[in-house]
C-alpha cells in the first residue's frame, strides 16, 4: 500500500496538465494511465503507425489560440512551434454520386486554426517533461475507488494482471465521465442523478474514425486545391490537408460511416473506398499513396464506451459533476467537463486547471483543520 496527496486518473492532456500544475505547487501526486503510453486521444504516428516525434495526428490536431486563450497560453509557455493549417486554394463539394465534384474558390479562415510542429504529440512530450517520470504510472488502470477513514483507496490493475492499492487525500479524474461511469466501481455509490449525468455525457471523438493517405508531395496544392472538401457521397464527408510542418504530404478525412458499419466492412475495404473518393475529388495522382493510416476511436476501449458508438456532438455544461458522498473527494477534469470548451484541447486545459485550483483549496483547508 502506498500513499499520495493526489491521485490523477488518466494521462492525456488534462491529466498531464493537472500533474504539471500540482508539481509546480509542490503537491505530491501520482498519475495512473491505463494505456502503455501517455496522450489519451492525442496520438501522433509515422507512416507505419508507430509513435513519432513528427507525424500525423490520429486524434485532435487543431486549436484556435485567438478563440481559446488557455491552450494558446500553454503552447506559448512550453515554447512549442506552431504553424497554420493549410487552407490556401480551392475547396471541393460533392453533392451527388451521379455528378462530378464542384470546385469553388476557398475563403480565408477566420479565426485561423493552428497546428503544432511535430503533431499534437509534441504537446504531450513537453508536458510529460515538466514532471518527475516516477510519478507517471503507465499500464495502470484504476478499477475502483473506496472511501476509508477520510481517504480514498484506489485499486489499480496493471497490464500484467497484478493489482495493488494506493491511498490518496484527493482524486482528480481526467477521463471522460462516460468511461468513468462504465469502467469504475465506487463505494459508496453515486447518487442516481450524478450517475445518469456521467452516462449521458458524450465522449468527444469516441464515435469517430480518421483515414489518412500519405503522398510523396502535396500534388493537390500544385493544382490549386486547398485539400479541403465536403461530400454528401462519402465515405468521408469532410477532408483536409494533413501535411506536416516538415513537409510530409497527406490528406485526411473523417469517416461518415457508423461504427457498426465500419466494423462490418473492415479497414481494407474502407481504405480502398477512401482512396477512390480522393481520386474523384483530387484526380488520378491520389490513387497511389505510399501509405495509409486508419484509426477507429470507437474500437478503443479506453476512449469509447458502448453508449458512445451511436452518439456524437459536444458535451453540455453541468453546474456540478460530482454530488453525494464523493463531493469532497473526487473532481472531474476531463475535457468533457470544461464549462466553455468541452471536447476540445482547450477544454482539457481549462477543466484540469479548474480542478487543480479546487484541490489546492481543499488541501489548504484540510491543513488548517489539523
Amino acid at each position: 500500500m502506498t500513499d499520495t496527496q493526489v491521485a490523477i486518473l488518466g494521462g492525456g492532456l488534462a491529466g498531464l496538465n493537472a500533474a504539471r500544475l500540482l508539481h509546480r505547487a509542490g503537491v505530491e501526486f501520482q498519475l495512473f494511465e491505463a494505456r502503455d503510453r501517455l496522450g489519451g486521444r492525442i496520438l501522433t504516428v509515422d507512416a507505419t503507425g508507430g509513435p513519432a516525434d513528427d507525424g500525423f495526428d490520429l486524434g485532435p490536431s487543431w486549436f484556435w489560440p485567438l478563440m481559446q486563450p488557455a491552450i494558446g497560453k500553454l503552447v506559448e509557455e512550453l515554447g512549442l512551434p506552431v504553424f497554420a493549417q493549410s487552407s490556401d486554394g480551392d475547396v471541393v463539394f460533392e453533392r451527388m454520386s451521379r455528378e462530378p465534384a464542384q470546385r469553388y474558390p476557398g475563403l480565408r479562415q477566420e479565426p485561423q486554426s493552428m497546428r503544432l510542429a511535430g503533431g499534437s504529440g509534441a504537446l504531450i512530450r513537453a508536458m510529460a517533461g515538466t514532471v518527475p517520470k516516477e510519478r507517471l504510472c503507465l499500464g495502470s488502470r484504476v478499477t475502483s475507488l473506496s472511501l476509508h477513514d477520510d481517504r480514498v483507496q484506489l485499486t489499480i490493475r496493471r497490464l500484467d494482471g497484478g493489482e495493488h492499492r494506493v491511498n490518496a487525500d484527493q482524486v482528480v479524474a481526467a477521463l471522460p465521465p462516460r468511461i468513468l461511469a462504465e469502467t469504475m466501481a465506487l463505494s459508496p455509490g453515486l447518487p442516481p442523478e450524478t450517475s445518469a449525468l456521467w452516462r449521458e455525457t458524450p465522449t468527444w471523438m469516441a464515435p469517430h474514425a480518421k483515414f489518412f493517405a500519405l503522398y510523396d508531395r502535396p500534388f493537390w496544392r500544385d493544382a490549386g486545391y486547398s485539400g479541403t472538401a465536403q461530400s454528401m457521397v462519402g465515405p468521408m464527408p469532410e477532408i483536409h490537408d494533413a501535411t506536416t510542418a516538415s513537409g510530409e504530404a497527406a490528406l485526411f478525412g473523417f469517416l461518415g460511416v457508423s461504427a457498426a458499419e465500419r466494423r462490418r466492412l473492415g479497414e481494407a475495404a474502407l481504405a480502398e473506398a477512401c482512396v477512390a473518393q480522393l481520386v474523384r475529388i483530387f484526380g488520378a495522382e491520389a490513387a497511389a499513396p505510399h501509405a495509409t493510416l486508419y484509426k477507429d476511436w470507437a474500437a478503443d476501449p479506453y476512449t469509447a464506451a458502448a453508449s458512445d458508438l451511436n452518439a456524437s456532438g459536444h458535451p453540455e455544461f453541468a453546474a456540478s459533476w460530482v454530488e453525494g458522498p464523493w463531493a469532497d473527494w473526487l473532481l472531474l477534469a476531463g475535457s468533457e467537463t470544461s464549462p466553455s470548451e468541452a471536447g476540445y484541447l482547450a477544454g482539457a486545459v481549462e477543466a484540469s486547471a479548474k480542478a487543480v485550483a479546487e484541490v489546492k483549496r481543499r488541501l489548504r483547508t484540510e491543513e488548517t483543520l489539523r
